[in-house]
């Protein structure tokens, strides 16, 4: 029986998935997990990569104790961030991940040379202080002088393990730096942060085999045969791969640490509309793109709750905020302050304060705070969406951590006027391992694997609640319109 493992490496813990296909049916199994995170070094945040390859081999042994002796594995992990790797094969330092504070103020640095629009219509990709662009613009040149490779996260891993280097296209789109209309690595863009596109391997697309695990590993470690198939190996890109929409009217969220929502196009959409409203056309696995937004997502909430000491489940803020009035504070979860504060419960109240709302305090004012916000902001760019795309949403798949938060499904359902389909919640996971099947034959394309993942996972559906919340997003939005008007007088 064919075996699959899917890698999947969040922000702040990664797994080894294994995956069957039985029955027509598609069972899935978390093999092993380990904790992921960033440690400051001399004043920059680093991934500790070595440790996350480590628990990578870790993770195959177990699959080798279950008695698979031979599997396809796929990569896939978060944007942005890099590994310089020298002459000699070896990296010159562990990636610095994209909340280190060195990239603030690179936008404005780098587009007083070549201005925002001219970079939006070469990419399509929208504008945030952590692309890989402006981590380049501001990387040590001594470093980049030294750099034979410039590899992405998981292409970083699949070199390590197999000795092969190549850069797949969804990660990569990313970065801000490929040419929409070349396919290709710009030119200008490279050499405005001082790199050469020669740097960055070879592109390749989604599904591409990479090659076996190097003998070395076998030696040092108990593993099975093992392929590696550069799948969608940006995370979101494999998470809505295993979205399962239907039709021409859907719309996706990926809901984890970040919020990615946005629509799956066959051809980019890079216009004035939605250059204004900065909306990103990353590439999708088999010549999609994903035109999406970037919302802060779970994070803020992730970071009140270790500020809680962890002495909450998320089930039980979720239960503490369905007791709280909703809708008592207006927050822009796409500010700044809350990309990576010191201490989140501060930042928010301090928002409050500063827009004279209501103060939060308690572990459920502060979830439902999170949740109205989050709910409110996606219902507010699924009517932009549909304005730029010229076309009705009618359903909104909501995939990952996330889609098990009932609350705030309920909530973007009634305020969006959609309906809402949750699940799956390890939609990652599952579309890393649809591109291997895919891949390998056993599927024939993406639609057969939708298929399959929805004959195989338990789907819940929201509707909206007729009378209920009106008014609530019109108030929201004219009080986003008036706190950045004010930022902008500031400035």
């Amino acid at each position: 029986m064919k075996a699959y493992v899917a890698v999947d490496i969040g922000a702040s813990s990664g797994r080894l998935m294994l995956a069957k296909r039985v029955d027509d049916q598609l069972e899935l199994k978390e093999v092993h997990r380990f904790k992921n995170g960033f440690k400051e070094v001399d004043g920059h945040d680093y991934w500790q990569i070595d440790h996350i390859i480590d628990e990578i081999f870790a993770g195959l042994e177990k699959v080798k104790r279950l008695g698979f002796n031979q599997v396809d594995l796929g990569i896939d992990t978060w944007a942005v961030d890099y590994v310089l790797v020298g002459n000699d094969g070896q990296k010159l330092h562990d990636p610095i991940s994209y909340r280190d504070k060195r990239t603030e103020g690179a936008i404005n640095a780098l587009t007083t040379k070549l201005s925002k629009q001219y970079i939006y219509e070469k990419t399509g990709i929208q504008f945030q202080a952590f692309n890989t662009l402006y981590q380049l613009y501001t990387e040590d040149k001594e470093n980049l002088a030294r750099t034979d490779k410039i590899l992405m996260i998981p292409d970083y891993i699949g070199y390590v393990l197999t000795g092969n280097a190549v850069t797949e296209e969804t990660n990569a789109s990313t970065t801000q730096m490929l040419n929409l209309r070349q396919g290709l690595f710009d030119k200008d863009l490279a050499k405005s942060v001082n790199v050469n596109e020669n740097q960055f391997p070879h592109l390749v697309d989604a599904g591409t085999v990479l090659g076996s695990v190097s003998h070395k590993w076998h030696v040092k470690y108990d593993l099975p045969e093992t392929e590696v198939i550069t799948v969608a190996t940006h995370d979101t890109a494999s998470a809505v791969v295993g979205a399962p929409g239907k039709g021409d009217n859907w719309a996706f969220l990926s809901s984890g640490t970040w919020s990615l929502l946005g629509a799956e196009l066959n051809v980019p959409e890079n216009g004035l509309d939605a250059f204004a409203e900065n909306y990103t056309n990353e590439w999708g696995a088999y010549g999609t793109y994903r035109f999406l937004k970037n919302i802060m997502g779970l994070w803020i909430l992730q970071c009140v709750r270790h500020e809680l000491n962890d002495q909450y489940s998320f089930n039980e803020l979720a239960s503490q905020a369905e007791q709280v009035e909703p809708f008592k504070t207006f927050i822009d979860v796409n500010d700044d302050r809350f990309t990576n504060p010191k201490s989140m419960i501060g930042a928010i109240q301090d928002y409050a304060r500063e827009t004279n709302q209501f103060v939060p305090t308690s572990p459920g004012e502060l979830t439902r705070a999170i949740y109205d916000n989050l709910s409110l902001f996606y219902a507010n760019e699924i009517r932009k969406l549909s304005g730029i795309l010229n076309k009705p949403i009618n359903t909104l798949n909501i995939v990952g951590g996330g889609s098990n938060v009932e609350l705030m499904n309920q909530l973007t359902s009634t305020l969006a006027g959609v309906e809402v389909v949750a699940g799956p919640s390890e939609a990652t996971a599952i579309g890393n391992i649809i591109v291997q099947m895919i891949t390998s034959g056993e599927l024939e394309n993406v639609v057969a694997g939708r298929k399959l993942i929805e004959s195989s996972f338990g789907l819940k559906h929201y509707v909206p609640e007729q009378g209920k919340y009106e008014g609530v997003l019109t108030k929201y939005r004219d009080f986003l319109n008036s706190v950045q008007k004010t930022a902008k007088e500031a400035v």
